[in-house]
């Protein structure tokens, strides 16, 4: 199987972006954050660090102009001034030229928060994608996506799905997404809107994959498409489906509890890694805990 070159960092949403004061438009829109953590993280991995081009996707969201805006500062105050918002709002937007030329000419992208299924419909089938693809598997490249922007990363996307009822079958729901890496389903504010039910949901309805919750202003960094570190201040919840002994979800009727025996979970912070192919934790880089 060919490696990535490239790079992908997933992160859970509310990433801190250093804001000194906080308006009351930032406190309606939940983007109060102190530290710079992640952010500096994206801008240590791109190519050229504080001289690269990072393209600011806002698609996800339903006010992107100031998400756009917000980021742009951030990665200003970080060094990084070469940050631009690219618009995309529509197919039609995905496929102007305008867009793909500075995308090839970009060092890395930030998909920022909103709705998922918008960077599925947007960009499914587009050149755009293609290019992101080609760009990510064969050139040190950075792909960031924060919120719905980290959980459209894999080939397999949750898009609803509530935390009170995921344990019923029918209640989450899974559609393909971007596609960046395989075999993974990623989810968000993992910790903080309580969505361990739903990931062990979408895991033992594809036990061939390895979810990643993510808490807010927490991410990985996946190298190679195997090695996930675990960046920020909160934890990383793996959820490891392939010794699953029992599960009932594909005889039980809509709207009934699911049972699932033997669902193996790790929990992550800083500084700890994990190896998608090999299902292997390590405290520390090299050293493996358990298999």
């Amino acid at each position: 199987m060919e490696i990535p070159k490239g790079k992908l960092i997933a992160i859970g949403g509310n990433e801190d972006k250093g804001n000194e004061s906080v308006s009351e438009y930032a406190r309606m829109n939940n983007v109060n954050y102190f530290e710079l953590q992640i952010l500096s993280r994206i801008v240590q991995e791109l190519r050229l660090k504080n001289k690269s081009v990072i393209e600011i996707i806002t698609s996800a969201s339903s006010i992107s102009q100031e998400v756009g805006e917000n980021y742009e500062r951030v990665f200003e105050k970080l060094g990084c001034t070469n940050a631009g918002i690219l618009h995309i709002q529509s197919r039609e937007d995905a496929q102007r030229q305008e867009n793909v030329e500075r995308l090839k000419s970009c060092d890395g992208v930030l998909f920022t928060g909103g709705n998922q299924l918008r960077l599925t419909s947007f960009f499914g089938g587009t050149e755009f994608q293609d290019i992101l693809h080609d760009r990510y598997m064969n050139e040190d490249f950075v792909i960031a996506g924060t919120s719905a922007g980290a959980m459209a990363m894999s080939n397999t996307m949750i898009y609803h799905g509530s935390s009170s009822g995921a344990l019923i079958k029918g209640e989450v729901k899974i559609t393909t997404g971007l596609g960046f890496i395989r075999n993974v389903i990623i989810d968000s504010h993992f910790d903080k809107r309580g969505r361990f039910g739903r990931l062990a949901h979408a895991v033992a309805s594809n036990p061939s994959c390895i979810g990643l919750g993510l808490g807010e202003d927490t991410g990985v960094l996946i190298t190679e498409g195997n090695q996930l570190e675990a960046i920020g201040s909160g934890l990383v919840v793996i959820v490891d489906g392939h010794e699953i002994r029992h599960s009932n979800i594909a005889d039980q009727q809509e709207g009934s509890p699911i049972s699932i025996e033997r669902m193996i979970v790790h929990v992550m912070n800083k500084g700890n890694y994990y190896h998608l192919k090999e299902r292997k934790f390590m405290a520390e880089h090299g050293v493996v805990v358990r298999k």
